[in-house]
Protein backbone atom coordinates (compact mmCIF):
# COMPACT_ATOMS: atom_id res chain seq x y z
CA UNK A 1 0.00 0.00 0.00
CA UNK A 2 1.25 3.05 -0.81
CA UNK A 3 0.77 6.21 1.50
CA UNK A 4 1.73 9.70 0.61
CA UNK A 5 4.30 10.18 3.56
CA UNK A 6 7.60 11.00 1.96
CA UNK A 7 10.18 10.76 5.45
CA UNK A 8 11.87 7.15 5.97
CA UNK A 9 8.61 4.73 6.39
CA UNK A 10 10.21 2.28 8.64
CA UNK A 11 9.65 2.25 11.98
CA UNK A 12 6.18 4.35 10.80
CA UNK A 13 2.66 2.06 12.07
CA UNK A 14 0.02 3.48 9.29
CA UNK A 15 -3.43 2.81 8.86
CA UNK A 16 -6.14 4.17 6.45
CA UNK A 17 -9.76 4.12 5.09
CA UNK A 18 -10.84 4.82 1.13
CA UNK A 19 -14.07 5.69 -0.69
CA UNK A 20 -15.73 7.66 2.52
CA UNK A 21 -18.31 9.33 1.71
CA UNK A 22 -17.41 12.33 3.64
CA UNK A 23 -16.38 15.86 2.69
CA UNK A 24 -12.37 15.78 2.26
CA UNK A 25 -12.34 19.10 3.36
CA UNK A 26 -13.65 18.85 6.41
CA UNK A 27 -11.66 15.48 6.78
CA UNK A 28 -8.67 17.26 5.91
CA UNK A 29 -9.71 20.21 8.55
CA UNK A 30 -9.95 17.20 10.72
CA UNK A 31 -6.30 15.90 10.29
CA UNK A 32 -4.69 19.00 10.93
CA UNK A 33 -6.25 19.55 14.04
CA UNK A 34 -4.62 15.96 15.62
CA UNK A 35 -1.19 15.85 13.54
CA UNK A 36 1.97 16.13 15.82
CA UNK A 37 -0.65 15.49 18.66
CA UNK A 38 0.33 12.48 21.11
CA UNK A 39 -2.15 9.70 20.30
CA UNK A 40 -4.02 10.02 23.56
CA UNK A 41 -4.07 13.79 23.13
CA UNK A 42 -5.64 13.30 19.74
CA UNK A 43 -8.34 10.82 20.79
CA UNK A 44 -9.29 13.20 23.24
CA UNK A 45 -9.41 15.91 21.25
CA UNK A 46 -11.60 13.29 18.58
CA UNK A 47 -13.84 12.40 21.60
CA UNK A 48 -14.62 16.38 22.76
CA UNK A 49 -15.77 17.24 18.93
CA UNK A 50 -17.93 14.01 18.39
CA UNK A 51 -19.45 14.98 22.04
CA UNK A 52 -20.18 18.87 21.24
CA UNK A 53 -17.56 19.83 23.78
CA UNK A 54 -15.03 22.14 21.71
CA UNK A 55 -15.18 22.66 18.01
CA UNK A 56 -12.93 22.37 15.15
CA UNK A 57 -10.18 25.56 14.50
CA UNK A 58 -10.98 25.81 10.07
CA UNK A 59 -7.93 28.35 8.90
CA UNK A 60 -9.13 27.47 5.48
CA UNK A 61 -12.65 26.55 3.75
CA UNK A 62 -14.06 29.10 6.37
CA UNK A 63 -16.24 31.63 4.38
CA UNK A 64 -19.85 32.93 5.56
CA UNK A 65 -18.46 30.50 9.08
CA UNK A 66 -19.30 31.75 12.66
CA UNK A 67 -16.78 32.56 15.23
CA UNK A 68 -17.00 30.92 18.48
CA UNK A 69 -16.12 31.75 21.94
CA UNK A 70 -14.64 28.31 22.88
CA UNK A 71 -11.53 28.84 20.02
CA UNK A 72 -11.08 32.65 21.04
CA UNK A 73 -13.53 34.16 18.46
CA UNK A 74 -11.96 32.61 15.43
CA UNK A 75 -13.94 30.44 12.81
CA UNK A 76 -15.30 26.69 13.59
CA UNK A 77 -17.50 24.30 13.99
CA UNK A 78 -18.01 20.85 14.40
CA UNK A 79 -17.40 18.02 11.36
CA UNK A 80 -18.91 15.05 13.47
CA UNK A 81 -19.00 12.39 10.93
CA UNK A 82 -15.23 13.35 10.07
CA UNK A 83 -14.25 12.97 13.52
CA UNK A 84 -15.83 10.08 13.60
CA UNK A 85 -14.26 8.54 10.46
CA UNK A 86 -10.81 10.12 11.53
CA UNK A 87 -10.92 8.34 15.00
CA UNK A 88 -11.54 4.99 13.25
CA UNK A 89 -8.59 5.13 11.12
CA UNK A 90 -6.31 5.94 14.10
CA UNK A 91 -8.14 3.03 16.51
CA UNK A 92 -7.15 0.88 13.88
CA UNK A 93 -3.32 2.47 13.57
CA UNK A 94 -3.25 2.01 17.10
CA UNK A 95 -4.06 -1.60 17.26
CA UNK A 96 -1.48 -2.22 14.10
CA UNK A 97 1.25 -0.63 16.39
CA UNK A 98 0.12 -3.40 19.77
CA UNK A 99 0.76 -6.15 17.06
CA UNK A 100 4.07 -4.65 16.41
CA UNK A 101 5.01 -4.67 19.43
CA UNK A 102 4.66 -0.76 19.99
CA UNK A 103 2.71 1.17 23.07
CA UNK A 104 0.35 3.25 21.34
CA UNK A 105 0.09 5.27 24.17
CA UNK A 106 3.75 6.44 24.06
CA UNK A 107 3.32 7.43 19.88
CA UNK A 108 2.61 10.56 18.16
CA UNK A 109 0.57 11.20 15.24
CA UNK A 110 3.21 12.00 12.14
CA UNK A 111 1.56 11.62 9.74
CA UNK A 112 -2.71 12.53 9.24
CA UNK A 113 -3.99 13.68 6.02
CA UNK A 114 -6.97 13.72 3.74
CA UNK A 115 -7.60 13.98 -0.34
CA UNK A 116 -10.51 13.41 -2.70
CA UNK A 117 -10.21 9.98 -4.74
CA UNK A 118 -13.24 9.38 -6.81
CA UNK A 119 -16.01 11.85 -8.31
CA UNK A 120 -19.09 9.70 -9.13
CA UNK A 121 -21.46 11.62 -11.68
CA UNK A 122 -25.29 11.18 -10.76
CA UNK A 123 -28.61 11.69 -12.16
CA UNK A 124 -32.26 11.30 -12.06
CA UNK A 125 -33.95 8.25 -12.55
CA UNK A 126 -35.66 8.41 -16.12
CA UNK A 127 -39.05 9.02 -15.22
CA UNK A 128 -37.90 12.32 -13.76
CA UNK A 129 -35.75 13.57 -16.09
CA UNK A 130 -37.76 16.82 -15.86
CA UNK A 131 -39.24 18.68 -12.83
CA UNK A 132 -41.70 21.10 -12.79
CA UNK A 133 -40.85 25.11 -11.95
CA UNK A 134 -40.27 28.48 -13.47
CA UNK A 135 -42.18 30.47 -15.58
CA UNK A 136 -41.90 27.64 -18.39
CA UNK A 137 -43.62 25.24 -16.50
CA UNK A 138 -40.62 22.15 -16.69
CA UNK A 139 -37.17 23.04 -16.29
CA UNK A 140 -34.73 20.52 -16.61
CA UNK A 141 -33.35 18.44 -14.21
CA UNK A 142 -28.82 19.07 -13.82
CA UNK A 143 -26.45 16.31 -12.80
CA UNK A 144 -24.76 16.15 -9.56
CA UNK A 145 -21.19 14.80 -8.51
CA UNK A 146 -20.91 12.24 -5.72
CA UNK A 147 -17.20 12.97 -3.50
CA UNK A 148 -15.57 10.22 -2.05
CA UNK A 149 -12.32 10.81 0.12
CA UNK A 150 -9.63 8.88 1.40
CA UNK A 151 -7.80 9.49 5.02
CA UNK A 152 -4.18 8.14 6.13
CA UNK A 153 -2.82 7.82 10.05
CA UNK A 154 0.53 7.44 10.91
CA UNK A 155 2.00 6.37 14.35
CA UNK A 156 5.35 6.84 15.39
CA UNK A 157 7.99 7.17 18.37
CA UNK A 158 9.59 10.36 19.12
CA UNK A 159 12.83 9.54 17.75
CA UNK A 160 14.91 12.47 16.71
CA UNK A 161 16.62 10.28 13.82
CA UNK A 162 13.68 9.39 12.18
CA UNK A 163 11.50 12.75 12.42
CA UNK A 164 12.69 15.82 10.82
CA UNK A 165 13.15 18.53 12.56
CA UNK A 166 9.99 20.47 12.11
CA UNK A 167 8.11 17.04 13.46
CA UNK A 168 10.77 17.53 16.33
CA UNK A 169 10.03 20.61 17.41
CA UNK A 170 6.68 20.73 16.65
CA UNK A 171 5.45 17.48 18.78
CA UNK A 172 7.11 19.15 21.37
CA UNK A 173 5.79 22.82 21.35
CA UNK A 174 1.83 20.97 21.09
CA UNK A 175 3.57 18.63 23.90
CA UNK A 176 3.87 21.82 26.54
CA UNK A 177 0.18 23.16 25.78
CA UNK A 178 -1.64 19.97 26.11
CA UNK A 179 -1.36 19.99 29.61
CA UNK A 180 -2.56 23.74 29.92
CA UNK A 181 -5.49 23.04 28.17
CA UNK A 182 -6.58 19.62 30.00
CA UNK A 183 -6.52 21.96 33.27
CA UNK A 184 -8.71 24.74 31.36
CA UNK A 185 -11.16 21.76 30.41
CA UNK A 186 -11.53 20.85 34.17
CA UNK A 187 -12.27 24.07 34.73
CA UNK A 188 -14.75 24.93 32.77
CA UNK A 189 -16.13 21.35 33.35
CA UNK A 190 -16.61 22.22 37.32
CA UNK A 191 -18.62 25.88 36.15
CA UNK A 192 -20.99 23.64 34.14
CA UNK A 193 -22.14 21.38 37.19
CA UNK A 194 -22.65 24.63 39.16
CA UNK A 195 -26.36 25.80 37.89
CA UNK A 196 -26.18 29.99 38.13
CA UNK A 197 -28.99 31.11 40.73
CA UNK A 198 -31.25 33.84 40.72
CA UNK A 199 -31.35 36.69 43.82
CA UNK A 200 -34.70 34.87 45.50
CA UNK A 201 -32.91 31.37 44.95
CA UNK A 202 -29.71 32.24 46.86
CA UNK A 203 -31.54 33.88 49.49
CA UNK A 204 -33.85 31.37 50.40
CA UNK A 205 -30.49 29.04 50.21
CA UNK A 206 -29.19 31.31 52.54
CA UNK A 207 -31.68 30.64 54.80
CA UNK A 208 -31.49 27.50 54.61
CA UNK A 209 -27.91 27.35 55.89
CA UNK A 210 -28.35 29.97 58.76
CA UNK A 211 -31.65 27.28 59.92
CA UNK A 212 -28.93 24.49 59.51
CA UNK A 213 -26.31 26.09 61.71
CA UNK A 214 -28.41 26.56 64.14
CA UNK A 215 -29.84 23.07 64.42
CA UNK A 216 -26.21 21.68 65.11
CA UNK A 217 -25.63 24.33 67.71
CA UNK A 218 -28.85 23.31 69.66
CA UNK A 219 -27.71 19.67 69.25
CA UNK A 220 -24.07 20.40 70.17
CA UNK A 221 -25.43 22.27 73.48
CA UNK A 222 -27.37 19.43 74.50
CA UNK A 223 -24.45 16.84 74.02
CA UNK A 224 -22.32 18.14 76.05
CA UNK A 225 -22.80 17.97 80.45
CA UNK A 226 -24.93 20.18 82.28
CA UNK A 227 -22.61 22.94 85.07
CA UNK A 228 -23.63 22.80 88.39
CA UNK A 229 -25.53 26.03 89.55
CA UNK A 230 -23.02 27.19 91.66
CA UNK A 231 -20.06 26.80 89.27
CA UNK A 232 -22.40 28.98 86.94
CA UNK A 233 -22.96 31.73 89.87
CA UNK A 234 -19.01 31.87 90.17
CA UNK A 235 -18.21 31.94 86.40
CA UNK A 236 -21.11 34.77 86.25
CA UNK A 237 -19.63 37.27 89.18
CA UNK A 238 -16.16 38.39 89.12
CA UNK A 239 -14.03 38.73 92.30
CA UNK A 240 -13.49 41.66 93.94
CA UNK A 241 -9.62 42.54 94.65
CA UNK A 242 -8.87 43.97 97.86
CA UNK A 243 -6.94 46.74 98.16
CA UNK A 244 -3.61 46.44 100.32
CA UNK A 245 -3.96 47.67 103.92
CA UNK A 246 -1.32 50.00 103.76
CA UNK A 247 -2.49 51.57 101.25
CA UNK A 248 -6.19 52.14 102.61
CA UNK A 249 -4.29 54.17 106.08
CA UNK A 250 -2.55 56.50 103.77
CA UNK A 251 -5.70 57.50 102.27
CA UNK A 252 -7.11 58.53 105.59
CA UNK A 253 -4.12 60.35 106.64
Amino acid sequence: MQYSYNQDKRDIVFANAQNLNASFKDLGIVCDAIRYKSVPNAIDTLDATISGVMPMLYRKHNKHMGARHELGGRKGRWPIKCAKEVRRVLVNAMANATNKGFDPDLMYVVHASANKTLIAQRRPSKGALFVTGGPSGYVSARMSNLEFARVEVGLSTLDEKKLSNTMVRRIKAIAKIAPKRKVEQKKEAKKEKKPLLQKGEKREEKKEEKKEEKKAAIVLEKQQPAQPVAEKKEQAQPVKQEAPKAAVVEEKK
